[in-house]
């Protein structure tokens, strides 16, 4: 049987999204995630969104991009997501030319929220403000000023055991921030130091002194079973990899343990990250250039699971298609975003629109993929709708427990083929779809309903 018209399957409000594998956000770029669990345990992911240029004024005769807003989403459970919109703007405050790069917002000790940004100064080079909120999302209220002492990108705020708030920036340096969360303590050390033959002194300490540290950036510290961790991209051999390294103090001195992710295999330049616990479970949240793959400085935030050794060191964390489950089966269950896959390939829906995603290719008979973490409640579902496209027909095999068979007519175009559903599958599965009989069957998603 077909059916037209089928909108999409499982989305509530304009504002709520299911999570389907990786990007985790699939009609925008979302640069920089920096994650943050609110007090009432909801977690908070804040990203930057990125637009592309080509000869702003004063970059004449170059391509770039720069942040252009800040988003910010936010879940319970990992699967369904609430879209908060943007929270603010590089050219909403007086002081800066609003060239913007990551930001991150935690949760202050009298219950308010702070939003840490950097952005280029009007005086030169770069500098960091801050903005409160009584909610996580906003509105927030721009400080009239940046934090004075600190001239760098990347801002990330520590809150450590000793009671007190820690600011990371730039290449790895770090100070200690006052009471009011806007300002640094009185108490950082001041370090002078040299460039050429200009002398300065800067407040803090460079957590990375004598670390691997080749163009490092984007530094991210947290706390985890007594120790500290300072997670950072640089520069190993031609693009980025996250590494990282552990201490007993905030401030250091920190020793290199290794890697958390290496080189992604396109040569995706950036590879800025961050690391939260939400409900027992650590994530990694980074980002990468699937929406962009010809020019990597259009990113989306994406979600691996991250464990730890006995020890306190840190498995190296494979980036996935997949990225971190479950899935309600109610959605629109994006196969191509696949646990594991055989003799099936993956290519764009539209290469003239890549935010259409992606679709699954089974070229010959035996070629299959497997969703894990598949969802499917307390109900039995009653039907199963298929949007595929098959010149030739074919004949696809469904496995969530038992197997089901699925006839496929013969379309040039998209299909959506809606049967109903014999198999009484409810809680946990994985999902295994393979071809049967056919070949070039093509699909773009299933849901069961």
């Amino acid at each position: 049987m077909l059916i037209a018209g089928l909108s999409l399957i499982g989305c509530g409000p304009k504002n709520t999204f299911e999570y389907e594998g990786n990007p985790i956000v699939r009609d925008n770029y979302t640069a920089d995630p920096a994650p943050m669990v609110a007090s009432d345990g909801r977690l908070y992911v804040f990203c930057g969104h990125d637009e592309c240029f080509e000869d702003r004024p004063g970059y004449e005769g170059q391509y770039g991009f720069n942040i252009t807003e800040w988003l910010c989403y936010s879940t319970e459970d990992m699967q369904t997501w609430t879209d908060h919109g943007v929270v603010m703007k590089p050219t909403d405050f007086s002081w800066a030319v609003g060239e913007a790069w990551a930001s991150q917002a935690v949760e202050g000790p009298d219950g308010k929220y702070y939003f840490y940004f950097p952005n280029a100064s009007k005086t030169g080079g770069f500098a960091v403000g801050v903005a409160i909120a009584d909610k996580p999302e906003g509105p927030y209220e721009i400080q009239p000023e940046p934090i004075a002492g600190i001239n760098g990108i990347d801002p990330c705020v520590l809150k450590a055991s000793d009671g007190n708030n820690y600011i990371f920036w730039g290449a790895g340096r770090c100070a200690k921030l006052a009471d009011n969360m806007i300002e640094l303590a009185e108490d950082n050390p001041v370090e002078t130091m040299k460039w050429g033959d200009r002398e300065f002194t800067s407040v803090g300490v460079n957590c990375l002194k004598g670390l691997p540290s080749r163009q490092a950036e984007g530094p991210f510290a947290f706390e985890y079973n007594g120790n500290y961790y300072l997670t950072y991209p640089y520069v190993r051999e031609d693009t980025e990899v996250i590494g990282y390294a552990m201490a007993k103090d905030p401030m250091g001195p920190y020793e290199y343990k290794g890697i958390i992710m290496a080189e992604h295999e396109n040569g995706c330049w950036t590879n800025h990250h961050s690391i939260v616990n939400h409900k027992g479970q650590w994530y990694f949240f980074y980002h990468h250039n699937p929406y962009s793959p010809h020019f990597d400085k259009n990113r989306s935030a994406q979600i691996e699971k991250l464990y730890f050794n006995e020890d306190g060191t840190i498995r190296e964390v494979i980036p996935t298609l997949r990225g971190v489950g479950p899935v309600k089966a109610t959605s629109r269950v994006e196969i191509d975003r696949y646990s594991s896959i055989e003799g099936a390939r993956i290519e764009y829906v539209d290469t003239t629109d890549l935010f259409k995603g992606w679709k699954t290719i089974f070229t010959n008979p035996g070629d299959k993929v497997v969703f894990n973490e598949l969802d499917f409640g307390k109900k039995a579902p009653k039907s199963v709708v298929l949007c595929v496209k098959a010149p030739k027909g074919g004949e696809m095999a469904l496995t969530a427990g038992e197997t089901m068979t699925v006839t496929l007519p013969a379309a040039e175009e998209w299909t959506e083929v809606c049967l109903p559903m014999p198999l009484k599958v409810k809680r946990m599965h994985d999902l295994e779809v393979e071809l049967v009989e056919g070949t070039d069957v093509e699909m773009d998603w299933i849901t069961f309903r």
